[in-house]
């Protein structure tokens, strides 16, 4: 196996142990200051889509980055709205 696949891979099974401890341990008042922080994160994968989608590395790299592109978009534009919908509960 490539050692380089072998170390992505760890970083990304670490990530997600310590994405899924830090979310489990956020009390549910602090629901919408995470929101707009994972819109943030998104927001940079949004750049790298694009980054990815006209990088011309191929047509699957292209379609990949297309897809990521529409999935990052969703989650950013979905993102925003919830937060837009709880915050409009707290004014009077």
């Amino acid at each position: 196996m490539n050692p380089d696949f072998i170390m992505i891979l760890t970083v990304f099974v670490l990530a997600i142990f310590v994405g899924f401890e830090v979310i489990t341990k956020v009390p549910p008042i602090l629901h919408t200051p995470l929101m707009s922080g994972s819109n943030a994160i998104s927001g940079i994968t949004l750049v790298g889509a694009i980054v990815a989608a006209g990088a011309g590395g191929g047509v699957i790299a292209t379609v990949l980055g297309l897809l990521a592109l529409i999935f990052a978009t969703t989650n950013v534009v979905g993102g925003f709205l919830v937060t837009h919908r709880m915050l409009k509960k707290f004014k009077k």
